[in-house]
């Protein structure tokens, strides 16, 4: 749900965008942070929240991170 606010941000069209990992954090909804496969060797590490149900909002990309490897950590940034 994220790829088309991520292809806008970073102004590219990613063919292959595929979450290979992912980590959570519980705030006043939840933050994900994903690794996901943009090419056969590139990686971006992503930072999507989703609020609280009732918010009735969907999810949002607030930040990514790019360059990345498969081997990286997912950390939180």
């Amino acid at each position: 749900q994220v790829k088309p606010q991520f292809e806008s941000k970073e102004n590219r069209n990613c063919p292959m965008f595929t979450a290979i990992v992912y980590r959570t954090q519980v705030v006043a909804g939840i933050n994900y942070f994903i690794k996901v496969q943009v090419s056969a060797t590139t990686y971006v590490h992503l930072r999507v929240f989703q609020s609280l149900p009732h918010q009735n909002q969907g999810p949002s990309l607030v930040s990514f991170q790019t360059g990345k490897t498969r081997d990286d950590p997912l950390t939180y940034f």
